[in-house]
């Protein structure tokens, strides 16, 4: 028989270490732990721009000149509004759905009268790529609040992406310092090479399936809980331990037990992930500013000792490990953190939908055969 077997083919559980794509959009040096964006260290980015220039550097290639980014700013403000059909569903999505459930919901709603749907280009592509972008922290916030017995608020034209969510989600208008810290987080989330959410929507639009379609199905792998959603089990973990003298405790027995601990370790990086060193920083920040140092000073101490048994094996903190302290120091709920991770990420999924388009292929990896062969059939 001509099935593939192990024999015959080299086989790659999860497609560890598989190029699968050639991409200019994001780099990961994981032993050094260094990410760059289109050739910029992600610390530049983070110090210096704004989510919407980057998401605008992400889709395009360079960095805006202020008329470019002007009116890219106003094309995503034109978009953020939802329309009275796309509220009415949400409006009756069951109140104790999955945040993520509704998120994805809601931008399949989005497609279903889009009439640039399925006359797909690359301009058409970027188009409603950035429709989604604008609308994703409209969906959350009015979702948020449905299910809270609130009004939906309508966006702010007059704030930034960041800003305009704090507000939606609520109903007023962020300090500078709060909104700032948002916008470095989503800065910080927006692309991260080929992770299962990227590969995820690629592998849709490979097949030449709508953007639309693409992006649920990031927002599907997103989800998950060995991608998204850790920074939603850090806090627990946190909240769990207590206080800081405890800490150690629980991360001895946890390793003893062979139990994760969840925000450390990556596939990719080897080092400390340059995102968490930033998140660490506003953190800090956020937890002196609101008088409240318990989740700082537990996370510190399970980084200290991570890092004393485990860091020999280049395990350290990553994205997650310090990202929720930021959004429950926002006002942000828990189970709300993976779809900012979304609204973040977003970006990152059109520019490589896009991206790889150009030079389409579909995807299409083979799997080994290890299974009988010469059955006899009987009925």
């Amino acid at each position: 028989m001509g099935c593939e077997t192990a024999t015959n083919f080299q086989y790659s559980r999860g497609l560890e270490g598989v190029i699968a794509a050639i991409t200019s959009i994001s780099c990961i040096d994981g032993e050094e732990g260094i990410l760059i964006y289109r050739g910029i260290p992600i610390q530049v980015m983070a110090k210096n721009s704004t989510f919407e220039e980057t998401a605008y550097f992400l889709l395009f290639g360079k960095l805006p000149t202020r008329t470019e980014l002007d009116y890219f700013i106003g094309d995503l403000k034109e978009h953020r509004a939802l329309s009275e059909h796309e509220i009415g569903c949400i409006l009756n999505f069951p109140k104790d759905a999955h945040p993520m459930d509704a998120l994805r919901t809601a931008v399949s709603i989005m497609g279903l009268n889009d009439p640039m749907k399925g006359a797909e280009s690359r301009d058409i592509n970027l188009r409603i790529g950035i429709k989604i972008i604008a609308k994703i922290p409209s969906i959350i916030a009015a979702f948020d609040r449905m299910r809270k017995g609130k009004e939906v608020i309508q966006p702010d034209s007059n704030l930034s992406h960041a800003e305009n969510f704090l507000y939606m989600l609520r109903g007023e208008k962020p300090d500078t310092e709060d909104a700032r810290i948002l916008d470095i987080a989503l800065i910080l989330h927006a692309d991260h090479g080929m992770n299962a959410s990227t590969f995820g929507s690629m592998v849709t639009a490979s097949t030449l399936s709508d953007m639309y379609s693409a992006i649920v199905t990031g927002i599907g792998t997103l989800k998950g809980p060995l991608h998204g959603g850790a920074n939603e089990r850090v806090l627990k973990m946190i909240n769990e331990i207590g206080s800081e003298d405890k800490a150690e405790e629980y991360v001895l027995n946890a390793l003893a037990e062979h139990r994760k601990i969840m925000g450390f370790g990556h596939r990719v990086y080897k080092a400390y992930d340059p995102r968490a060193k930033i998140l660490k920083e506003y953190a800090e920040r956020l937890s002196e500013k609101n008088g409240d140092m318990k989740f700082i000073n537990i996370g510190k101490k399970i980084e200290e000792v991570m890092i004393r048994e485990v860091g020999k094996k280049g395990i350290f903190p990553n994205v997650d490990f310090y990202s929720g302290i930021v959004y429950h120091f926002l006002g942000i709920p828990t189970d709300l953190f993976t779809p900012i991770f979304a609204m973040s990420r977003v970006a990152g999924w059109v520019a490589h939908i896009v991206e790889y388009l150009q030079a389409n292929r579909i995807f299409r990896p083979r799997a080994i055969y290890n299974g009988p062969v010469d059955v006899e059939y009987t009925p």
